[in-house]
């Protein structure tokens, strides 16, 4: 039987005081420096070494390879016009093609795809490492496109108008130099910008600072600026709304003033110029119809009334900015339930939340000035994620639906037809890329360090020991959800087929229970995270389910950090750790790339009491010469412009001065995202999968 640790209730080390080592690896952050590529070279040398020599390597490289470049992959495809969009990679396309094609061929066993853009051709005629970012088209025909594109699949981008028709790039056109801009149409004529305008245009965290008009054939130097933010601000933006009501089309101008990672204002262009919406900064505006909806983060007193944290509420936008204050609730939020998204349609608002993980939604319209509500059936057996199929033109909804077992599909539910959402054809299915037979899916709760239960999924072979090979993968973050599980093949071939037990956790700082789930676990309440990890690996090893001895974890950025965390903390607990673009000096994580952004979610190092709570948890700075870790796989992008490739490299030579056992790996391109083509992810994959397997068999 396998036994907890005794030291599970330790509590966790306190904080690094301000004096703190000096960082002997500052040299590991030049990107580019002659010195840091050369070890990044030696380190990925020793990698491909150790972990190519294994016999597993090559088959699970070409069976991954074989997974991403699936001509069986769906083609998930966008709407605009008549015609549905995709970006599609395979063996004949490494970089991709930007296709379309009509519903009827669409739909068919066979689509006949008309290509707008071969990425590979592009990037071979320009001699560039052209990697694809997205198109941004122009209503109502969709003729022209903003296409974004980045070297090597950074943050940073270019942007080139397209002509669809014509098939070429608009020479003289709404074109961008690299830089982390933000563009987006307002008619033929023009759009809004925000860019790299040089020395002073950007704010701390690297994103632009000034808002401006800019008209076709005219200087970018010379556009109209129509707001700026604060340099401390992360970044401002500006677009166009659509929507419709009784038959009319009603567009918004809209400029957001992105304060801090969660904090927003909002300001819309009215005849009387820009008018800023008077909203608790960390709400969420969408609109629909003639409405204004408001998805709240936490409480807001507007008189008498209390409207709660995570409730959706509703009023008509020109009463709103008459001064009115009449809401109406939408969506009203208890304990563990909380809203997962709204999908506006023409017509309709499909308000899809979750009760204790289990999915519901209503469907609500406008009859005579009042909210009407149907309650949709979904389908249990799955998770159902609601997309507006085209909503210029009806209210019918694409249907995403999957599970950890059950191949994606795709339905397509049409409004006007009477038929019961439930029952929406399956347009589009992943066949089966692997062996589920015997293989489970079971839910259980971990209880946290404070009582607080803990949601995770367990899958694996029926009758697995706690001597099987057990991955248990974590982010808590950002309010962003892992739960419930979706199909990912990647891992079904190299993890689950192979006999792996695989535990995906929800954790707080994740979105699964809403805005307080989130909040329960940032700055000073971040410990909780890595708490909440710590408790579901425990529950594992108390459940038989798995033991320390063949535990590993597994997590990547926000991720990355948890599992750096967690592995400094309670080193005992697993035999493996893989960790993917992540942070980890969090001394000074502010003042690389985009650091400064997050600030909100992790706290100030330059404050004396923020990093004595980040100074408790930070991997880098809470680093042992005297500890026993388990051995570890590191690995980052070069051109990741988001998450400093520093924090893997100085963590990566901190260990190897301490003598841990380590692995490093840093692909050359790639973005945040770790890789560029389907190649790369399935080197990265096989790496990440061959080493677990070792170390955890």
């Amino acid at each position: 039987m396998s036994r907890i640790p005794s030291s599970l209730s330790d509590h966790p080390p306190k904080a690094v005081g301000q004096g703190d080592l000096p960082d002997e690896n500052l040299w590991l952050e030049e990107i580019d420096g002659k010195l840091a590529r050369e070890w990044v070279e030696d380190r990925n040398d020793e990698t491909l070494k150790h972990l190519k020599a294994s016999p597993d390597f090559e088959p699970l490289f070409d069976r991954l390879l074989s997974i991403y470049q699936s001509r069986d992959r769906i083609a998930v495809a966008t709407v605009r016009g008549p015609w549905l969009y995709n970006f599609w990679q395979d063996r004949e396309h490494l970089r991709g093609i930007w296709r379309r094609t009509t519903l009827e061929s669409y739909t068919s066993a066979d689509p006949q795809w008309h290509t707008l853009l071969d990425l590979d051709l592009l990037a071979k005629s320009e001699n560039e490492n052209w990697v694809w970012g997205g198109a941004t088209m122009l209503y109502p025909d969709y003729r022209l496109a903003l296409l974004t594109l980045s070297r090597g699949g950074g943050d940073a981008a270019v942007v080139r108008e397209y002509d669809c028709e014509q098939r070429t790039f608009v020479s003289d056109g709404f074109n961008l130099t690299e830089a982390k801009s933000d563009i987006a149409w307002i008619d033929q004529d023009q759009v809004f910008v925000a860019t790299d305008l040089g020395p002073g245009s950007l704010t701390r965290s690297g994103y632009p600072r000034v808002v401006k008009r800019w008209r076709r054939n005219t200087a970018l130097v010379a556009a109209n600026e129509e707001m700026n933010g604060e340099v401390e601000d992360v970044g401002m933006s500006a677009h166009c709304s659509r929507d419709w009501h009784e038959g009319r089309l009603i567009e918004r101008e809209w400029v957001i003033r992105n304060i801090t990672f969660h904090e927003k204002a909002y300001f819309v262009r009215d005849e009387r110029g820009w008018q800023a919406l008077d909203i608790p900064k960390d709400a969420r505006l969408q609109t629909f119809a003639d409405q204004l909806l408001v998805v709240l983060k936490s409480d807001w007193q507007i008189g008498p009334t209390t409207w709660p944290q995570g409730a959706v509420i509703a009023i008509a936008f020109d009463a709103f900015l008459r001064g009115e204050r009449g809401f109406e609730v939408l969506f009203t939020p208890a304990s563990r339930k909380a809203l997962s998204g709204l999908c506006t349609t023409r017509g309709a608002l499909f308000v899809s939340y979750a009760e204790d993980l289990a999915e519901h939604c209503e469907r609500l319209t406008r009859v005579a000035d009042k909210w009407v509500s149907d309650l949709i059936e979904l389908d249990s057996s799955c998770s159902n994620d609601l997309h507006p199929f085209n909503a210029d033109q009806n209210d019918d909804v694409w249907v995403f639906q999957s599970g950890p077992l059950l191949p994606t599909r795709i339905a397509l539910w049409r409004a006007g037809e009477g038929q019961a959402l439930l029952e929406a054809p399956v347009l589009k299915s992943l066949p089966a890329l692997f062996d589920t037979v015997g293989v489970t899916a079971l839910r259980f709760n971990a209880t946290s360090k404070d009582g607080t239960l803990i949601p995770y999924v367990w899958v694996g072979k029926e009758g697995a020991s706690d001597d099987t090979p057990t991955l248990l993968y974590g982010y808590g973050g950002f309010e962003i959800p892992m739960l419930p599980l979706a199909y990912t093949p990647s891992v079904g071939a190299a993890w689950i087929e192979r006999g792996g037990n695989y535990v995906v956790a929800a954790l707080r700082g994740g979105g699964e229970f809403g805005p307080a789930w989130h909040l329960d676990a940032v700055r000073e309440e971040k410990q909780r995270s890595y708490d909440d990890f710590i408790a579901v690996a425990a529950d594992l090893i108390e459940r038989e389910l798995a033991s320390p001895s063949h535990l590993g974890i597994q997590g990547g950025s926000n991720g990355g950090l948890l599992v750096g965390a967690v592995m400094v903390q309670r080193p005992e607990l697993f035999s493996a750790v893989v960790c993917q673009v992540p942070l980890l000096d969090m001394r000074r994580y502010h003042l690389l790339l985009a650091g400064a952004s997050w600030v909100a979610e992790y706290g100030d190092p330059e404050v004396a009491a923020d990093w004595s709570f980040i100074g408790a948890y930070s991997p880098y700075q809470r680093l042992s010469a005297d500890a026993h870790y388990p051995p570890m796989l590191i690995s980052t992008s070069t051109r990741d412009d988001r998450v400093h490739p520093g924090h893997a490299r100085k963590m990566t030579a901190r260990m190897r001065t301490h003598g841990h056992d380590v692995l490093y790996f840093e692909n050359t391109e790639g973005g945040h995202a770790g890789a560029a083509n389907a190649r790369q992810k399935a080197l990265l994959d096989a790496l990440a999968y061959t080493f677990l397997w070792q170390k955890l068999l």
